[in-house]
């Protein structure tokens, strides 16, 4: 287990050190192998960071989570491959407990909310619609893969945490593991073997390599719990600020022959 006060970011709430407990022990269990061997290094190599955002209800604590974003940006690259950032979001006491689809909508509220108040433009490679094959969420000029897990969700176990969560990921970190290397290849058959082993469901179709023309980016940050409602979400509920908020020479797209990515933690 690694020093807590190198693996903190920001200020540690009183239930925020257990949430990191909890997340640790899960991702180093040896009796049920976590998914995303990814993760799993990351805990290893003490390259995971984690953040803190007061509640996920009141919308006015989340400008905290554009300072967390920000600092790790600035540093991710030192931290190596096997980096993202982990931030955990409040529960108010008493609360009843949401469904699924509330914790979607909270989940692109907070998307939203950072693409809103960020102060860098969109990054010129990255293409504004989503249903672009090589779209992905950017924040501060960086594309960032995202992967939602609820207390909702609970035959996904990959998906599923005791305290809300999103997990940011630079796409920098995905160089080198594409989907046509033997590395990449090799590391997307140990995830897909040991999800099938993890969930009591099989894994989404939606799950793909960034780039590929029928993948769409935006549909595996919040997958649903079981396969059948994996079409719940008919189009992406993130909207970019109006064009004329967007700097001249914005992108348009991807050269369709670069290369493509797989995902991360929670992903296969």
């Amino acid at each position: 287990m690694t020093e807590m006060s190198d693996i903190f970011m920001g200020e540690i709430p009183v239930w925020g050190s257990e949430c990191v407990q909890e997340l640790q022990e899960v991702l180093l269990s040896e009796e049920s192998p976590f998914p995303c061997t990814f993760a799993v290094s990351g805990v290893k190599r003490n390259s995971l960071r984690f953040g803190f955002v007061e509640s996920l209800d009141d919308e006015k604590t989340w400008g905290r989570l554009n300072d967390l974003l920000t600092a790790y940006l600035d540093e991710y690259r030192e931290l190596g491959r096997e980096t993202s950032l982990v931030v955990f979001f409040g529960q108010e006491e008493g609360a009843p407990p949401k469904t699924l689809p509330e914790y979607r909508e909270r989940f692109w509220s907070v998307l939203q909310h950072l693409h809103d108040t960020d102060t860098r433009p969109w990054p010129a490679d990255v293409p504004r619609d989503a249903e672009d094959a090589w779209w992905e969420f950017s924040f501060g000029g960086t594309p960032v893969f995202v992967v939602c897990n609820t207390p909702a969700h609970t035959l996904r176990r990959s998906r599923h945490s005791p305290v809300f969560f999103i997990t940011f990921q630079p796409r920098w970190v995905f160089e080198g593991l594409e989907a046509d290397t033997p590395a990449g290849a090799a590391a997307r058959r140990t995830i897909r073997r040991r999800l099938g082993r993890y969930d009591a469901v099989t894994a989404s179709p939606v799950l793909g390599s960034y780039g590929d023309p029928g993948n769409r980016e935006w549909r595996q940050y919040f997958l649903p719990d079981a396969e059948e409602a994996s079409g719940e979400e008919p189009r992406c509920p993130f909207r970019h600020r109006p064009a004329d908020d967007v700097p001249a020479g914005q992108a348009t797209g991807r050269d369709s022959t670069s290369r493509r990515t797989p995902k991360m933690v929670g992903e296969s």
